[in-house]
């Protein structure tokens, strides 16, 4: 398993894959920061600006779909992703 990045750069969209990928484990930290700013009702702008450091005034769609597919992804692991955490990993 890759070890989880403090904050690392994230792609204008999360992985889709029905499986865990090498893109999610190291961004587990990501993923539960944005959980954490949903479960706080966080404004989505503030979540993609401090978390996915993307600026949403200057790129306002492209921030708001990197928040929306990676809270999705973040969503996923709490009902599938974890299970392949538990098995070892992502396949690589």
């Amino acid at each position: 398993m890759l070890q989880p990045l403090l904050d690392p750069a994230v792609a204008d969209e999360a992985p889709t894959s029905p499986v865990l990928t090498g893109y999610d484990e190291e961004h587990l930290l990501t993923y539960i920061r944005l959980l954490d700013a949903a479960t706080e009702d966080a404004d989505w702008r503030e979540v993609a600006k401090i978390v996915l450091h993307i600026d949403p005034e200057t790129e306002p769609e492209r921030a708001f779909r990197a928040w929306e597919t990676h809270l999705a992804r973040a969503r996923w692991m709490t009902t599938n992703g974890f299970k392949y955490l538990l098995a070892g990993g992502a396949p690589h």
